[in-house]
């Protein structure tokens, strides 16, 4: 059998798998070779929605009569204390950027084929206020973001919203109370450039929608186009 030698960058991933090894976000436990953020099992356990843009699901019912979007899906279920929990809280709070990257290109290889998206040319994430930016060092939904525009050869915008109002955070608020915080907090960038025709706007997780519905109301005020919307995980 012929023997393929290690290159320097194997070795020094041999060495520091050895003295630091990597552990699964959802159990803690040392990740295997070519295994990445996630062990074998805990991708089988992760709470896929298998939601996709072409048939109603749970996520387009939240936001009926609030806001015409075209359609909207998400990539797992949020559960309390399961593997999701532990992947977004790395996500946000443990400097665990990756994450974000990781459940992109998962997700976004489900969606290459989904008739829905196909003429999807812009993907623009849910912008953090630049204050709770710099404290985190980046927008955990850019990544993920990133990931599924390359599945879907749109193109990635950054910059076309602004959150201009900076709130704490509203995981033990009510839908009211979410909507009155957020209905004001986000505007579009008066020099990013707005010619697409279908955007897809992503976020980490839709609770009771009040984030989404206060974006998708400042995109559809500006020109006639189409909203669909992608988040990582849904609470239902």
């Amino acid at each position: 059998m012929l023997l393929i030698p290690k290159t320097w960058t194997d070795i020094l991933n041999d060495i520091s798998n050895t003295l630091l090894p990597r552990s699964c976000v959802g159990c803690t436990m040392p990740l295997s070779k070519g295994e990445h953020t996630l062990c074998t099992v805990c991708r089988h356990e992760l709470p896929l929605t298998h939601y996709n843009f072409s048939e109603e699901n749970a996520v387009d019912r939240i936001f009926y009569g609030r806001v015409p979007l075209h359609k909207a899906a998400s990539f797992v279920f949020f559960e309390k204390s399961g593997i999701v929990q532990s992947l977004l809280h790395g996500l946000k709070y443990k400097n665990q950027e990756h994450i974000g990257g990781f459940l992109g290109a998962w997700c976004g290889a489900s969606l290459e084929k989904d008739k829905g998206l196909q003429d999807v040319d812009g993907v623009i994430p849910v912008p953090l206020h630049p204050k709770k930016q710099r404290q985190r060092g980046y927008n955990q939904v850019a990544l993920f973001a990133q990931k599924i525009a390359t599945s879907l050869h749109a193109e990635y915008q950054e910059d076309l919203l602004l959150r201009t109002i900076h709130t704490k955070t509203q995981t033990k608020k009510d839908r009211q109370r979410r909507w009155e915080n957020t209905k004001t907090a986000f505007q579009c960038n008066p020099e990013a450039r707005i010619d697409f025709n279908h955007v897809l706007l992503v976020d980490d997780v839709i609770t009771t929608g009040a984030t989404i519905e206060s974006c998708a109301q400042v995109l559809l005020q500006q020109r006639a186009l189409r909203v669909s919307v992608l988040s990582m995980a849904v609470v239902v």
